[in-house]
């Protein structure tokens, strides 16, 4: 048998005289010989089965690795170490960021980066930034395509490097349990890889209790965020050192989002995106417009450490009171793809303090039901530009003195006029109980003010602690026919009409699950002149389910809210056929749906059919409406 010959670059070492582990193809080795040339270097070993190995270190000329008078099979294996940092080469692919309670793995915070380029990174001198502080540098340390490191603390260092390949760092920092920003720099100060997470990312209320990871799904994919990393399955709670337990394809398809924009001052605006975005692409003028007059910027930049964030410098200043219209074409996202055509525009202006009846409360969920949480809705109803960083939400202690107040955004986040902002602390529980038409508008709070279920105070108050709205609330307010108020929200009627009036609020309607955060209020209350009616649309249908005209809506439109309506399908003989609805609450417009099943859901013959609707409100106010409608069935081929 002739010589073989394996080389390889072995993960940990830092030159030729490194202590290291080789490892090489099952055989006796005759020599072991390290060679390098500037930052390339490598260990080659070669021999034969009857001899025994015999250790030698010297270095060697590049080119004579491949004479083919060494062997007559050559396997060479090697690899560049480079310290030229781009982006996304290492990623932070693991995250212990809560230890206890322990499931497996020992009671220590750490990080796990991973190789995700095609050459070998010496890590010496990264560090791991959190918050306001970074950790000390990184050792040096080459970590090669696709391979593993844990960083941790001195402290926890001679435990986790029995789990796998790992490296210390000075001032390892603290990872929040609920929330953090990871930033990833290279020893030029350069950023790697950002991640800022929050425990929402688990999508396990029983691991993020602690003891589990936060494992990358897909390294092909590092800038989508929440979307890309799920607490981890292993049983130990994580896989430090090892392919993740997650791990999986889950391609970026998502078109990058222009969510909103700010004005630092009347020269500069801060673009807001929905995930990081190609540096490059974004950092081009050209791509932005401002109409007004305004035009194309002077300069862009990209701002780190998420990328998310541009910043331009407009040629000519905004005007005060004038609303903006800021468009951006051809930006990507790291990924390549192209912002879409529905979310590439959003407002802009210069904001201002709010005054007294500027903004105001329209809408409060007091008394959730267990699956929910507190809300009160918010609405702009002057013509000026505020900013939810200078406003707050409060209540009243017993003694009636202004306490627990909340800032409504710690990052700049303006309020148009005619617009409606949603204050919660659970936005998730908000979305999963109401229709929510506008998700951008629900602004998650870290805690609400208390809301007691009878009776309370909600006020919102301006930067300078000045009240610009204040409504003193009682479950007496709503509807008397509702036997269980848990989980109905209270409604302003009319934004112009005083706020401390129990005439200005009503129960949220029935057709819209009792809430509407977001929009228009459904008592809201558009023209008390406007006469009630009734109307079918289509006023032929066949409920067949071939996804045309397979259901009856009934449209209404009453002249107030708090009616309340009793509707019955009756059929050509007089005969009622279906109990629809009884003692359901409406607002001023709305519709139901007749799937065109009986009461028993059986299918009803083909005919002529009469919606019978019968409204009444508290006042004793009554009216009915009887409407003609066919149950058809199309023909069959």
């Amino acid at each position: 048998m002739g010589f073989r010959l394996a080389a390889s670059l072995v993960e940990g070492a830092t030159d030729c005289s490194s202590k290291i582990k080789i490892y090489l193809p099952s055989m006796k080795l005759k020599s072991l010989i390290c060679f390098s040339i500037g930052l390339l270097f490598a260990f080659v070993a070669f021999g034969h089965p009857a001899k025994d190995f015999v250790a030698t270190n010297k270095t060697i000329s590049y080119n004579s690795c491949f004479q083919s008078r060494w062997a007559d099979e050559i396997f060479v294996r090697h690899y560049f170490t480079d310290t030229i940092a781009r982006p996304l080469d290492v990623l932070i692919h693991e995250m212990m960021i809560d230890p206890s309670p322990m499931v497996g793995l020992p009671n220590f915070e750490w990080i796990e980066l991973k190789n995700n380029a095609t050459h070998a990174i010496n890590l010496k001198g990264y560090r791991l930034g959190y918050g306001s502080g970074q950790s000390g540098p990184m050792p040096n340390y080459i970590l090669l395509p696709d391979s593993l490191v844990i960083l941790c603390s001195s402290n926890s260092a001679i435990v986790l490097s029995l789990l796998g390949p790992s490296i210390t760092v000075t001032s390892f920092p603290s990872l929040g349990n609920s929330a953090g920003l990871l930033v990833l720099k290279s020893a030029k100060n350069e950023i790697i890889h950002s991640i800022s997470y929050l425990d929402s990312w688990y999508e396990n209320p029983l691991k993020k209790q602690g003891g589990w990871t936060l494992e990358m799904i897909d390294s092909h994919n590092p800038c989508s965020g929440g979307n890309n990393w799920k607490a981890s399955i292993d049983n130990s709670g994580g896989t430090p050192g090892k392919k993740n337990s997650v791990e999986a394809l889950n391609a970026d398809q998502s078109k990058p989002k222009l969510l909103r924009a700010f004005a630092l001052d009347s020269l500069n605006l801060i673009l807001i995106f929905d995930e990081p975005i190609d540096s490059l692409r974004a950092a081009k003028k050209e791509n932005y417009m401002v109409d007004g007059g305004i035009g194309i910027p002077s300069f862009a930049s990209t701002l780190g450490p998420m990328f998310d964030r541009v910043m331009i410098n407009l040629s000519s200043p905004l005007a005060r009171n004038k609303i903006y219209t800021l468009t951006v074409a051809s930006i990507t996202d790291c990924v390549g793809n192209l912002i879409g055509t529905s979310n590439y525009t959003t407002q802009v202006g210069l904001s201002e303090l709010a005054s007294m009846n500027d903004m105001v409360i329209n809408e409060i969920l007091f008394n959730p039901t267990p699956s929910a949480t507190d809300y009160v809705e918010i609405y702009n109803r002057s013509n000026k530009i505020f900013d939810l960083k200078q406003l707050y939400i409060a209540n009243r202690n017993s003694l009636g003195v202004i306490s627990n107040l909340v800032q409504l955004s710690a990052e700049n986040n303006l309020i148009f006029p005619e617009e409606f902002k949603v204050i919660t602390e659970n936005t998730a529980m908000v979305k999963s109980n109401y229709i929510v038409l506008n998700k951008e508008a629900v602004i998650e709070i870290e805690s609400m003010p208390s809301y007691n279920d009878d009776r309370g105070t909600v006020i919102i108050l301006n930067a300078q602690g000045e009240i610009t709205d204040e409504l003193t609330y009682n479950e007496k307010w709503h509807f008397k026919l509702i036997d269980n108020f848990e989980g109905v929200a209270l409604e302003r009627v009319n934004y112009n009409a005083v706020t401390q009036s129990a005439e200005n609020w009503h129960s949220a309607a029935t057709a819209v699950g009792y809430g509407t955060p977001t929009y228009k209020n459904s008592q809201y209350q558009i023209n008390n002149g406007l006469a009630g009616e009734i109307r079918l649309s289509p006023e032929i249908f066949s409920p067949d389910n071939d996804g045309q005209d397979d259901f009856a809506t009934i449209n209404y439109r009453f002249p107030a809210p708090g009616y309340v309506a009793n509707i019955t399908i009756f059929n050509a003989m007089g005969r009622p056929i279906r109990y629809l609805h009884r003692n359901a609450l409406c607002g001023t417009s709305g519709t139901f749906r007749w799937d065109g099943l009986g009461e028993k859901n059986q299918p009803l013959a083909v005919g002529v059919y009469i919606i019978f609707t019968e409204i009444f409100n508290l006042k004793g106010n009554k009216k009915q409406f009887k409407n003609e409608i066919v149950l058809a069935k199309r023909n069959s081929f």
